[in-house]
């Protein structure tokens, strides 16, 4: 039990090295994943900002991989959207923010995505990445939203839907992405890092413009999603989307069929801490249908969780379950992904900034 919890967990850390104390707790199972941030990076000042030294953070990657148990390999996750969320900038390639796209007319749009997710991809495979938490599948509805904004692809749904789908399946060719955040975070007028949103648009409204995205995802069979912490009234008036048996399992599971894996947003937020607690909030993921939890900062909350889910688990059949199924399907994609990477070998690091990837960039932000 205590290591099928571990692989339900995705955790953040301190340091630009490897800390002994998450290695070890990679070691003995108890957590399944890794999360790389800026402040995870060795960064040194450089013409255009702060570079990040890439032969450190490809040593960082390989380190925690090797601290993983035989058999049961540990991904390690980044948030590399472009714009104003790309953890691991120049030397390597510097994208310009999603809304770029933009100008473009759809076919020609969903051709260059598929570039950019493939050159993406590349760069951080090459780096030791499994996991890309992109693409954003939120519509930007709201022009007051101070989370997304940018990062959203479009104001239109079904554009949104097939520019997402085809920028994830250039990361796909080298790592997994993961779309967010489900149900959508697009018309919000909070961030859920400070508080807890709540959109109180009828469930027609939902279906018509907030759902369409991740509707073509399930169809598309992208293999994670992540939840947002946010209230959607017309389905479940009480609880954030994250902790939602109605929305998860009720819409995403079996009105969508979803198929892929389930991964909480960040339970540090607070939109969690402040509401319900992270001890709360990881058992009543898991029970909603979530199969990984994010904890991306706060070791106690690491802790907490794990031995909130331990004691749970423990009380509740019905729970324990859930665990184990949770855990299975969690080993089952890494296997097929480990799968995938012996026959499609990790690029070489001279692939990480080369000048087609930056002509790429440029020629995404100017819009031709």
């Amino acid at each position: 039990m205590r290591e099928d919890i571990g692989q339900l967990l995705w955790i953040g850390f301190e340091g630009t090295s490897a800390p002994q104390a998450v290695r070890d707790r990679l070691a003995r199972g108890e957590v399944g994943a890794t999360i790389v941030f800026k402040r995870n990076l060795v960064l040194t000042p450089g013409p255009n900002g702060d570079e990040c030294d890439l032969d450190a953070l490809a040593a960082l990657n390989d380190g925690l991989h090797q601290a993983a148990p035989d058999g049961t390999p540990a991904w390690i996750a980044v948030d590399q959207e472009g714009g104003r969320v790309q953890r691991v900038k120049a030397p390597a390639t510097v994208w310009p923010a999603m809304a770029a796209f933009g100008p473009y007319k759809l076919t020609a749009a969903e051709s260059l995505a598929t570039q950019v997710g493939t050159a993406m991809g590349a760069e951080l495979s090459a780096l030791g990445f499994d996991v890309d938490f992109a693409p954003v599948l939120d519509v930007h509805s709201n022009p007051d939203n101070p989370v997304i904004g940018d990062r959203a692809f479009s104001g239109d749904p079904e554009r949104v839907a097939a520019i997402a789908l085809a920028f994830a399946n250039g990361l796909s060719e080298h790592v997994l992405p993961c779309g967010k955040h489900f149900p959508g975070h697009g018309d919000t007028s909070t961030d859920s890092h400070l508080e807890l949103p709540r959109i109180d648009h009828d469930l027609e409204r939902l279906i018509q413009v907030e759902l369409v995205p991740f509707r073509r995802a399930a169809q598309a069979g992208l293999p994670m999603l992540m939840t947002a912490h946010v209230v959607f009234a017309a389905i479940d008036a009480e609880r954030p989307a994250t902790l939602s048996h109605a929305v998860i399992t009720g819409v995403l599971r079996e009105q969508l069929k979803y198929r892929g894996l389930v991964i909480s947003d960040d339970l540090d937020m607070r939109a969690i801490v402040d509401h319900v607690g992270v001890e709360v909030a990881a058992v009543e993921a898991i029970r909603a249908g979530c199969e990984m939890l994010l904890l991306c900062k706060d070791e106690a909350h690491q802790h907490a969780a794990y031995e909130a889910l331990i004691r749970a688990a423990e009380a509740d059949s019905e729970l324990r379950d859930k665990v184990t199924a949770a855990a299975a399907r969690v080993r089952a994609f890494k296997a097929a992904y480990a799968d995938m990477r012996q026959h499609n070998a990790r690029p070489a690091r001279s692939v990480v900034g080369r000048q087609g990837h930056k002509n790429l960039a440029e020629r995404l932000a100017a819009g031709r």
